[in-house]
This record gives C-alpha cells, structure tokens and sequence, in this order.
C-alpha cells in the first residue's frame, strides 16, 4: 500500500532472513537507481530554453523530486525490478539449515 509520503510496510509481510532482508534492500535501492537515471535521460532531452522559472533552482527541486519518486516506485515494486533481481539473486542464499 502507498501512503501520501511513500509505500506503507505493513505488518501483513512474512518476516525475512537477515540476508533476504538486505537482497531486498540492495535491490530496491538498484532500481531505484535506474528509475533515476531514466528519469535524468528523459529530463536531458529536453529541448526547452532555459528561463529564470527552469534554472538551477528548478532543475534541483526536480532532482529531488525524481529521487523521492525513484524511492517510492522501487519500494512499492511498482516497475518490478527489484523484485525480479531479488528473485534472480535469491537461488544463491544459503538454504536455513546448511552450514
């Protein structure tokens, strides 16, 4: 569930392993990653003039803003990367009960 201030954990989620726990992480914040890299190709090819309302006050804001956007769709599993990376990465982890 996506709250106003972000994607809402709920405690209807199964517990993960420590390691799942940080596979998660690391691939949400990859995604999140992507997410902004696209998002900074696509501002790129902008072809508008610059104006005091698109300087560098403006194209911080939207920094931030992408960033915030970058977070929030690799948390809620919006575009599925991270979930398929995670997947992908999980055949790897020890198996509970190997030594």
């Amino acid at each position: 569930m996506i709250g106003p201030l972000g994607p809402v954990r709920g405690a209807a989620a199964p517990a993960l392993s420590p390691e799942r726990a940080a596979l998660r992480e690391a691939a949400e914040g990859f995604e999140a990653i992507m997410v902004r890299k696209m998002l900074a190709s696509a501002r790129a090819a902008s072809f508008a003039q610059e104006t005091p309302l698109t300087g560098g006050g403006m194209q911080q804001f939207q920094t931030m803003r992408d960033e915030h956007f970058a977070d929030i769709a690799a948390a809620s599993g919006t575009l599925g990367f991270a979930r398929s990376i995670e997947a992908s990465l999980a055949q790897y982890l020890p198996v509970k009960g190997d030594s």
